[in-house]
């Protein structure tokens, strides 16, 4: 098992932009924050919080301090968390991803729009029947 890097506040920072959570809160021009904050809206209705000591350098965390951040915060664990840093990898929280064969919503309104077709009928095409079908349609307008 190859051994994962100490976890720096610039690796906390790289998680929350590759995953794009919202900065709601920095030190600049504000007394008494030592800290940046960012927010991620969850598909389940949570909101994850998470704090960036300041300044956002090479300083590493402890291992107590780093596993609060992991599960309290951030709610992955160290594999997921490396994977985002080191290889853009989001974490999986849930989202859903739409097929790789999903039909373009506008290629589905002009079958039932100007070819006439059923909903039933357009579901079971793929891709490319569904193009080849609207291109007919185009071309002898049946």
């Amino acid at each position: 098992m190859t051994s994962l890097p100490q976890p720096t506040r610039k690796d906390h920072e790289k998680f929350c932009q590759v995953e794009e959570w919202r900065r709601v809160r920095d030190v600049r021009g504000r007394s008494g924050t030592h800290h940046v904050t960012y927010e991620l809206d969850l598909v389940d209705g949570r909101i994850l919080r998470t704090r960036v000591s300041h300044p956002v350098d090479r300083t590493g965390y402890g291992p107590s301090s780093w596993k609060h951040i992991l599960r309290d915060q951030l709610d992955v664990d160290e594999p997921t968390f490396w994977s985002c840093v080191l290889d853009r990898v989001r974490p999986a929280r849930g989202t859903p991803e739409p097929p790789a064969e999903a039909l373009p919503v506008d290629l589905v309104h002009l079958l039932i729009s100007r070819v006439g077709l059923d909903e039933s009928e357009i579901a079971g095409m793929s891709k490319n029947e569904a193009v080849a079908r609207l291109q007919r349609y185009w071309t002898e307008g049946s």
